[in-house]
């Protein structure tokens, strides 16, 4: 199966070509990396020119104003052809070695999305907030009560769609408010929902985190207004 990698882009300088290396790494993969720069500012661009001459199979794509992730999201996956998509954040939080756990129930089993889950005990997981942590628990609970689903990490960055599960919905947020929109459409439509266990290695703020307690109200929001509202 060809797996299109999604990377949504801002302003990741510190971490970007190495998160582009270590895509590459994983040759078991017949894959289509798509990156779309959403207006960054720093020297991100300049990078993502060079790694398309080093990697001449890049589809770079860019935005000239920072929409969001959402946005950033949509873009990559219109531009898609792939039998999987697979979104890959642009730090360093989540490790491609992951790929082949996440593409194992598409192999041996009926699923149609799986999700990386950070609390199913992967090989290692860096200790990190534990307000995020409490906030991720809160979310995912709450989506759990409204798609009748008992997932364990909603808010995971590791996400995978067979490519006509996407083609049934519509995306309306542009920013993180994504994540938990996309979760509770694909549930309403019946898809078949996997986890497996990947690694995390959380960053600060300091080392660029940009998720901040006003997305996890919003995702809280999206939830409710996706699950209740067509």
């Amino acid at each position: 199966m060809k797996v299109s990698i999604i990377i949504p882009c801002f302003n990741e300088e510190k971490t970007i070509s190495l998160i582009i290396d270590k895509i590459y790494m994983q040759e078991k993969i017949i894959k289509e990396v798509i990156i779309i720069n959403d207006g960054s500012t720093d020297n991100t661009s300049k990078i993502l020119m060079e790694l398309k001459e080093k990697y001449r199979d890049i589809i770079l794509i860019n935005h000239e104003n920072n929409k969001g992730k959402g946005s950033a999201l949509k873009t990559g996956f219109s531009n898609a052809t792939g039998d999987l998509i697979l979104i890959q954040d642009a730090d360093l939080e989540y490790d491609p070695s992951d790929y082949s756990k996440l593409i194992v129930p598409f192999i041996k089993t009926d699923a149609q999305i799986v999700y990386g889950s950070r609390f199913m005990g992967g090989d290692y997981v860096r200790l990190h907030y534990y307000w995020h942590y409490i906030a991720n628990k809160l979310l995912t609970t709450m989506t759990n009560i409204f798609t009748n689903l008992n997932m364990t990490d909603m808010e995971t960055g590791y996400k995978v769609f067979k490519k006509e599960c996407l083609k049934d919905i519509s995306l309306a947020e542009k920013g993180f408010g994504i994540e938990p929109e996309i979760t509770v459409k694909l549930a309403k439509k019946k898809f078949i929902f996997y986890e497996v266990p990947i690694s995390y290695s959380g960053r600060s703020y300091e080392e660029g985190k940009k998720i901040t307690i006003k997305d996890a109200f919003r995702a809280l929001f999206c939830i409710v207004r996706y699950s209740i509202f067509k």
